[in-house]
């Protein structure tokens, strides 16, 4: 993985830990010489994560619509901004520069992103590794959740092989380095997509 996308949100959420995570997995894409796709914003974990990258010499770059750069902009950032149209255009343009992907805590934006790109991923229109950052067990709930989905028969047990979780982002980006992308034959039903 040259390029990672990381979905994060745009503000800084309670607990400390998110933004530390945020910024020691800014600072580990830039220092083992990736780089940084994200959501253009300078606030929140957004801005932490692009932050550190930056700031640890790595090649940041941001996608933002042009309706959010007030409202996610508070200062001139020191990175590629992209700016387009919509929000199914940054979208699109993140997976299209990126070969991995990253969510740390965030709010809907980030699922919305998380849950798209898992489930391009389980349809096999991409074969990138998708990885969730558990910092401080923000996504505990959500994993709890995804096993019900699995027990109520709306989801496949093998498609949790698509999503790689970890509360380290070292550990993480080195699980997402040697994953390899599941068979999708054996899950060939559509229905249970």
């Amino acid at each position: 993985m040259r390029t990672i996308c990381v979905f994060c949100g745009a503000r800084s959420g309670v607990d400390p830990r998110y933004s530390e995570t945020a910024s020691n997995l800014g600072e580990l894409i830039a220092t083992s010489g990736r780089r940084l796709v994200f959501g253009g914003g300078d606030i929140g974990l957004m801005g932490a994560v692009s932050a550190a990258a930056h700031a640890s010499g790595g090649a940041v770059v941001g996608v933002i619509p042009a309706s959010l750069i007030d409202r996610e902009l508070e200062r001139s950032p020191e990175i590629a901004l992209r700016v387009v149209r919509t929000m199914h255009e940054r979208k699109a343009m993140m997976v299209e520069l990126s070969d991995g992907f990253v969510a740390l805590p965030g709010g809907f934006g980030t699922l919305d992103e998380l849950f798209e790109i898992l489930t391009w991923s389980q349809l096999g229109i991409h074969r990138k590794p998708v990885g969730l950052l558990n910092s401080g067990g923000f996504y505990d709930r959500l994993l709890a959740f995804l096993d019900s989905l699995v027990a109520d028969g709306f989801l496949l047990g093998g498609h949790h092989e698509l999503l790689i979780v970890d509360d380290d982002p070292a550990s993480l980006l080195d699980r997402m380095d040697r994953w390899v992308a599941p068979d999708l034959a054996r899950w060939a039903d559509l229905d249970d997509v």
